[in-house]
């Protein structure tokens, strides 16, 4: 396990430094400027607050389901037609 470890770590830390070697440390997007920059940051600034939503909403529908079924199981006990065995 040590060694699985030690052998992720080395490979981790050499791995930017033999990638900007090869490429004189350019990234994988190519030549970029203050533009490009400044628009992937506008993506990243909206990203969040769309995940929250998506999250949010999964989980509005989770909770929505989940009350459903607590209500329709209260209705079952509650009900004389599944009370009793004949």
């Amino acid at each position: 396990m040590l060694l699985l470890v030690t052998t992720s770590l080395v490979l981790l830390v050499a791995a930017p430094s033999a990638f900007a070697a090869l490429t004189d440390g350019e990234g994988t997007y190519g030549e970029t400027n203050d533009r490009i920059v400044t628009n992937a940051a506008f993506m990243v600034i909206a990203f969040f607050p769309l995940l929250i939503l998506v999250v949010s909403i999964i989980q509005w529908r989770l909770d929505k389901r989940r009350d459903a079924r607590k209500a329709a199981a209260k209705h079952r006990r509650s009900s004389s037609d599944w009370q009793g065995g004949w």
